[in-house]
């Protein structure tokens, strides 16, 4: 999650936890409005890739099962229950003053039965069943956008590649006022979506509105398949250095998308690497496995599961893979989640590499996905998640409310490391720093390689603790206001800099340093623009307090409107504390691994 992207005709919702495998968010600063937005966010982005860990069910056999009695309460079956609901319905159909949406609450009841079990087993709709199925295939049908509201309405933030979008000529910064001849304006962005999503080969009419045009234009574009990749970004982000962005989930595709990243950047002469895991929700468990393959030796473990269902653990091991001496440091945030705590753990846990970042979220739970009739289904924890050395995933969730375990993830809840500076088994010629930060036990005491000591049942704590750029009032507005500013400079409505107009996206760039230079020409334009923009409740002289950040995002905005979204994040990631720190980590990211390779070969 971090600022969890949707480029895909989805709301960027801005979790201002840095982007989903960008740290510090483009679009993450406008997304500190509302908590409850935040929440809602979260919760449907961990619950949505949770549901497909574990693979698709068939609908269970139906029978009757027996409820354990419990002290002062009677005898109950599940024949019991079901003749209680029924004569309920019964009473609300014969009695209710108005009409009943039985569909409605029926879905309503499942629902609050499965709310008693736990936060991630869930009731879907047909409509949430569907975009289960599409997160799992990698792709959806629709016109290939990424949109984000703002103050006014909701607006394309990038076109992707190869899409019906681009094909028609939509543009960067957009403003979408209709959809089908109905009214958008006062749409939020997950309306839109849906309204533009729908069936292969049916046409959408869109009217926008552009900067620099005098009329509205008309579009209408013929839905295709739209790509939904699990990596999202990779290149060498320093001579020797390459950086993958896995933070799309973890769909059909991913061990796939990594083999060939990885490929194409040992090509450009990758010898160490940064995998970047924020933002991740999760997805496939064998798609987790075969991720972690590639930089575990054959043999080792990567997850444990266990459960009811299960009369001995399922132990899943690597298959080994060609990356396996690459030194490595894995960056997580506290919006890491299920598939993608599993390969933070298993690299944790051997020691193969540094886990740099904020706690992760702590989802160690196994769903199981029924199918239901009428195409709607429910997902089901059947069990649990461990890591390669024992600990449990899983974060507590018995205590306080379901807001506060999808939101208030932080600050006191986040300092449960499970990392514990080496002891005597280290070798004191090559001390490794400490884990920040300062070790709280969360759960049993597991020892792991090269003699290090972590806690189960609170996440992956990182060996080094970096939190994000934060947010400010302040910020936030430059943020959007440069937005409203490059939308007009991308589309060449603004005076004396009409060379930064952008006629269409040059996609597969990788921005220079020269590209789209921020120049005080730039900056004295962000200025008057600012003055004629009375919504934005920015000074112009406010700018100068936060200069560093003013140029870093407009540059980000110019380069996503020229190349793509993908190609902005890499201006972001420049300056991304937490990348930061993962850089300076690689040394120790590689002693470490010689370190456990010595103690695991003589155990």
């Amino acid at each position: 999650m971090g600022r969890r992207r949707f480029p895909l005709e989805t709301a960027s919702y801005g979790i201002f936890n840095g982007r989903s495998g960008a740290g510090i968010s483009a679009r993450a600063w406008r997304g500190c409005k509302s908590m409850k937005k935040k929440f809602v966010a979260i919760a449907i982005l961990i619950i949505l890739a949770s549901t497909i860990v574990g693979g698709f069910a068939g609908r269970g056999q139906q029978r009757r099962a027996y409820v354990p009695k419990q002290a002062g309460k009677p005898d109950t079956t599940v024949s019991s229950v079901e003749s209680s609901y029924d004569e309920a319905m019964a009473l609300v159909s014969n009695n209710y003053a108005g009409d009943v949406d039985y569909e409605r609450a029926t879905q309503a009841a499942i629902q609050g039965m499965l709310s008693t079990l736990d936060p991630h087993s869930m009731f879907f709709s047909r409509l949430e069943f569907r975009k289960l199925h599409e997160d799992q295939d990698s792709r959806f049908y629709g016109i290939g956008v990424s949109i984000l509201q703002h103050r006014d309405g909701v607006y394309i933030q990038a076109i992707v590649q190869g899409t019906p979008a681009a094909r028609a000529g939509l543009r960067y910064g957009d403003h979408i006022l209709e959809v089908d001849g109905q009214d958008a304006r006062d749409w939020t962005s997950d309306q839109v979506s849906k309204n533009v999503r729908g069936d292969r080969g049916e046409p959408v009419k869109v009217k926008v509105e552009r900067a620099g045009s005098e009329a509205p234009l008309y579009f209408t574009i013929v839905r295709d398949a739209v790509p939904l990749p699990s990596i999202r970004n990779s290149f060498m982000v320093r001579p020797g250095i390459g950086y993958i962005g896995l933070t799309g989930g973890f769909q059909s595709t991913s061990s796939d998308e990594l083999r060939e990243a990885i490929a194409n950047l040992k090509a450009q002469g990758m010898r160490q690497v940064l995998l970047d895991l924020r933002g991740n929700p999760g997805g496939l468990l064998d798609q987790a496995v075969k991720v972690a393959s590639q930089f575990l030796s054959r043999g080792q473990i990567i997850v444990s599961v266990r459960g009811r269902e299960y009369a001995q653990p399922a132990i899943y091991r690597s298959t080994g893979g060609d990356s396996e001496d690459l030194p490595l440091v894995v960056l997580i945030n506290r919006n890491t989640a299920s598939a993608s705590e599993i390969v933070a753990g298993a690299i944790q846990d051997h020691g193969r590499g540094y886990i740099v970042g904020e706690t992760s979220f702590g989802k160690g739970l196994v769903q199981r996905v029924f199918n239901l009739p009428f195409a709607t289904g429910l997902t089901l924890t059947t069990a649990h998640y461990y890591t390669p050395y024992g600990r449990l995933i899983q974060r507590d969730y018995s205590n306080g409310s379901i807001y506060d375990y999808y939101v208030r993830h932080d600050a006191g809840e986040d300092a449960q490391p499970q990392a514990q500076k080496p002891g005597h088994e280290q070798n004191p010629a090559q001390p490794l720093p400490s884990p920040t930060p300062t070790p709280q036990p969360a759960g049993p005491a597991v020892k792991t390689a090269a003699g290090r000591v972590f806690y189960g049942g609170g996440g992956i704590t990182p060996d080094v603790e970096v939190k994000p750029l934060q947010p400010t009032q302040l910020r936030t507005r430059i943020a959007e206001e440069a937005f409203y500013f490059t939308r007009e400079l991308s589309n060449g409505a603004i005076s004396g800099l009409e060379n930064y107009k952008v006629e269409t996206p040059q996609f597969g760039q990788d921005p220079r340093p020269a590209d789209y230079a921020i120049t005080d020409h730039v900056i004295e334009a962000f200025r008057s623009f600012i003055k004629r923009d009375a919504a934005s409740g920015l000074q112009p002289n406010q700018i100068d307090e936060e200069m560093d950040f003013t140029k870093v995002r407009l540059r980000e905005e110019i380069i996503s409107a020229a190349y793509s979204q993908d190609a902005g994040v890499r201006v972001i990631l420049e300056s991304d504390p937490q990348l930061l720190k993962a850089l300076d980590a690689l040394p120790d990211a590689k002693r470490l691994a010689e370190l456990a390779r010595e103690s695991e070969s003589h155990s």
